[in-house]
């Protein structure tokens, strides 16, 4: 059982898990209800975000997401560090990341006024979604061994590649083919999404095995908390990759 989502790996479950008869264990309903408790707080905090960034303008909204984004990520690591934090702490990151996806998608919004392209992205994102856990569940699909190994592998890849780019955009040097809306930028954009998409079986197996092998009932949030971290990622990703054709037909 291997996840490339940081935020689940195969030791958190087997270090935390009960034995299967106990009755406060992990279970795949109770995380389905937490997952849909935190899409629904990241979902109003970027409507509210949203109307005030319209309201308000840029220059109110966009400080608060990227707070957001970088509160964002420091909850994120103090949830993984300590797992009895998520189920108080992963509402919250749900709150603050949601401030982060509302400022950014309404920024993006206003460069493409004609074209509904965040509705778009979110729509890519929940049917990829449901259309990867109807695999799933029925079997089209399974996180065989190698099938994890090469996920995991082109995830560590891409995020390895962010941390360069990051890293080199505070010297000044940018690295073309992120942000390129020519076909070399937009064929990595695709690959990307196709990764994160597919994060998703990892977390959908990785969620079933979990409640599988007993573990304690506060891991229901906290795998909730992890397939929320894929969805964003899969939502942004489906953002840059619109954006960039959006570019290419102005």
């Amino acid at each position: 059982m291997r996840s490339s989502n940081p935020a689940l790996s195969e030791q958190i479950f087997r270090d935390a898990a009960f034995t299967l008869d106990d009755p406060d264990r992990m279970t795949l309903q109770g995380t389905v209800y937490k997952s849909g408790v935190l899409l629904t707080l990241t979902f109003a905090s970027a409507v509210a975000t949203w109307m005030l960034f319209f309201a308000a303008g840029p220059a109110a909204v966009m400080p608060l997401a990227i707070g957001g984004s970088f509160g964002g990520f420091i909850i994120a690591m103090a949830i993984i560090w300590n797992k009895t934090w998520a189920p108080w702490a992963s509402p919250i990151y749900a709150l603050v990341k949601g401030v982060a996806v509302g400022g950014i998608s309404a920024s993006v919004q206003t460069q493409f006024p004609d074209t509904p392209i965040v509705l778009q992205a979110a729509m890519l994102t929940f049917t990829t979604f449901a259309g990867l856990l109807m695999a799933y569940t029925s079997g089209l699909i399974q996180a065989t061994e190698n099938f994890k190994l090469g996920v995991t592998a082109a995830t560590l890849g891409i995020f390895g590649l962010y941390l360069v780019t990051f890293v080199l955009g505070f010297v000044g040097v940018s690295v073309p083919f992120i942000h390129s809306t020519g076909l070399l930028g937009i064929g990595v954009s695709v690959f990307i999404v196709i990764i994160a998409a597919l994060n998703l079986v990892l977390d959908f197996d990785f969620i079933e095995n979990g409640a599988e092998q007993g573990a304690p009932k506060y891991m229901e949030w906290y795998a909730a908390f992890g397939l929320l971290v894929t969805l964003i990622w899969l939502y942004f990703e489906f953002l840059r990759l619109l954006a960039k054709l959006n570019s290419r037909r102005n």
